[in-house]
């Protein structure tokens, strides 16, 4: 019988996925975890709410020990911190260890990423995240 305890560390994922919820729960998220499920590619998807949290170190090993991460840029997502936070993460992974980053723009124009416009621009002017809005601006993530 498999323990359930959190004291037990994570295993690895081939694949981490950094999405905003509401943008994309019940669409192209639901459609793509099955996909990569009925191809035996073990991924994780955090589907707690967060509010006002910082991002757990559980999660952050998760991301450190996944493959690829896969990054669905939304319209809200720059909206949330803890995608922020996470997104800061999976850059510095792929610096730091090469992992693979696939963005995938889900009703977003890419240029309004790459160029820090629109909402994502709006966006990281509000929270103030000087170190992912220096790693976008630099092509980091496209």
């Amino acid at each position: 019988m498999a323990s359930t305890s959190s004291s037990a560390p994570p295993c690895k994922y081939d694949v981490f996925i950094s999405f905003r919820g509401k943008d994309t729960r019940y669409g192209i998220l639901s459609h793509l975890f099955e996909a990569l499920q009925q191809k035996q590619i073990n991924a994780f998807l955090d589907e707690e709410l967060r509010k006002g949290e910082e991002i757990s170190p559980a999660l952050l090993k998760i991301i450190q020990e996944s493959s690829v991460s896969i990054v669905i840029f939304s319209e809200n997502y720059a909206d949330s911190a803890w995608c922020l936070d996470e997104l800061v993460e999976i850059l510095k992974c792929r610096e730091e260890s090469g992992q693979t980053v696939l963005p995938v723009f889900y009703k977003v124009d890419p240029t309004e990423v790459q160029d820090l416009t629109g909402n994502f621009g709006k966006a990281l002017a509000m929270h103030g995240e000087k170190a992912i809005h220096e790693k976008v601006d630099n092509g980091s993530v496209l």
